[in-house]
């Protein structure tokens, strides 16, 4: 018996090609557990073998290039959508989507296989290694959220999105609720195939039976009911007209024919999407004019718009209370790399590169960072502006407790398949994470009222264009996760962590 494994059973190594062609199966297959798929009874067997595949590695070369392979499957199955982007203008950008595709997935995969290295490194044994490959997958999924700027996008976690389990995130947020995942599927990982392998199994269902449980009598609780009354527009403006010269006024028109639309009890508020103004903010009063009139006695216009400012140029969501000067403004802080702005944008510029998002030659410049804005009818609010909603950080960052949270996105960016369902599940995440709920308001869908247990009270379907009227729901108390954020799960991670090293080390003294 090897140190921290179980007993072993004879059997026959994979050769290198067939442990690389499993790997990228288990990842397909975890994968398959993000919406639009949403199968988590796919991506648990899936990420249970990933782990058992570096468990069982020859070496930690080989458990590298196990994670690597699950990884860069993985991905490419939740962020095929990435080449979207690239297709608006296929003459210009079309040529970069296959190598934004392949980047994409081989660059997050990156950070699979350095955790395959180390869990195999610290491991003694089999049942350590899956233990360890656990561990260090979670603090991989913590790091895509900061390195680099961040991208923290299909953390492992979002499999429970459409179940009762992902009301934890309201207490140990999406990265506890993936290391406890993580941790499940890696028991019978680390049971093999000895004689424990079926009570280790039912040990992992056994737990993930009481998230399920835990996550129904969390969504039994109730919110106080508001009075506050809210407008959501979707203009729907196709991301190849969107900024067409012709097209501009057709989709202006149509959100102030939406804004302007009859209702039997008026809005408090009414929101529109990310760059719905289509001119810059500064001089554009005649056309916030024309939007005020149509909110008619709205107290707030919530919309987003470039602006410049000394520093240069911004994404930024506006706030009309009366006349047509904005009464509050945001900057957007955590830009796109390479969407947005371009990293050595002064070399790039002079080859006529310029993120692929932005309308202004030199890309924007990020805000100072999350801050609350006094709206009236809505309270205090944090505004999100599209990727922002994807970041728990850029939510916990701000400097009190909002009442309610605001996104603005467009994301016709993203297709019509996957990515535009994906972020909606993670900004659904955010509102159960701070038990708070969310406004969010996206150019051609999903628009949708989501309440603090992050539950779509009233969308607005994906492609099409309308206003969605609907009531406020209420904030809950402060969760846990609000509360003290990602220290809990961190500290976890590195106590075991360092208990595996501690191990590792008596073992090659012994």
């Amino acid at each position: 018996m090897g140190a921290g494994g179980a007993s072993a059973v004879p059997r026959r190594a994979l050769s290198p090609r067939r442990a690389l062609a499993l790997a990228a199966l288990a990842g397909l297959a975890g994968a398959a557990g993000h919406v639009p798929v949403a199968l988590p009874v796919l991506a648990l067997p899936g990420l249970a073998l990933t782990i058992w595949l570096v468990a069982t590695a020859p070496d930690a070369r080989a458990a590298l290039w196990r994670g690597w392979a699950a990884g860069c499957a993985y991905f490419a199955g939740t962020l095929f959508w990435i080449v979207e982007p690239f297709m608006v203008d296929v003459a210009r950008h079309g040529w970069m989507a296959p190598f934004a595709l392949v980047g994409m997935a081989g660059g997050m995969a990156m950070f699979w296989g350095a955790a395959a290295w180390i869990a195999h490194r610290l491991g003694t044994g089999q049942a350590s290694r899956a233990l360890a490959m656990a561990l260090t997958l979670t603090l991989a999924g913590i790091l895509r959220a900061y390195v680099l700027t961040g991208f923290p996008w299909a953390l492992p976690a979002y499999v429970w999105t459409e179940t009762p389990v992902i009301q934890l995130t309201a207490y140990a947020g999406i990265h506890g609720v993936g290391l406890v995942t993580l941790l499940a599927v890696a028991l019978p990982a680390a049971a093999g195939w000895s004689g424990r392998g079926g009570a280790a199994a039912g040990l992992a269902l056994a737990v993930l039976g009481a998230a399920w449980a835990a996550g129904t009598v969390r969504l039994a609780e109730r919110a106080p009911a508001t009075q506050t009354q809210v407008r959501l527009v979707q203009p729907n403006a196709a991301q190849h007209l969107k900024w067409r010269r012709d097209m501009i006024p057709v989709f202006f028109d149509r959100a102030l024919d939406l804004t302007a639309a009859p209702s039997d009890t008026p809005p408090d508020v009414v929101i529109w999407p990310e760059t719905a103004m289509p001119w810059l903010l500064n001089g554009a009063e005649p056309a916030i004019e024309e939007m005020r009139a149509a909110a008619g006695a709205a107290p707030a216009l919530i919309f987003g718009a470039q602006r410049r400012s000394d520093a240069g140029y911004h994404n930024s969501l506006a706030v009309i209370a009366e006349g047509a000067a904005p009464s509050a403004l945001y900057d957007k802080h955590h830009l796109v790399p390479f969407g947005e702005y371009l990293p050595f944008d002064s070399q790039l510029a002079k080859l006529g590169l310029y993120g692929i998002a932005s309308r202004v030659g030199g890309g924007y410049v990020p805000g100072p960072g999350p801050e609350l804005l006094e709206i009236p009818g809505l309270g205090r609010v944090l505004p999100l502006i599209c990727y922002e909603a994807v970041f728990p950080q850029d939510v916990f960052g701000a400097p009190n407790r909002p009442d309610v949270l605001v996104h603005i996105t467009n994301d016709a960016w993203f297709g019509r398949v996957a990515g535009p369902y994906q972020h909606l599940a993670q900004s659904r995440v955010r509102a159960i994470e701070q038990g708070l709920p969310m406004l969010r308001a996206a150019n051609t869908g999903v628009s949708a009222v989501i309440d603090a247990h992050g539950r779509v009270t009233a969308a607005l379907p994906l492609g099409e264009a309308g206003h969605l009227d609907a009531r406020l729901p209420g904030r809950l108390a402060p969760t846990p996760y609000s509360r003290w954020p990602d220290w809990p799960v961190l500290a976890v991670l590195l106590a075991g962590l360092a208990g595996l090293g501690a191990r590792r080390r008596r073992a090659v003294l012994d």
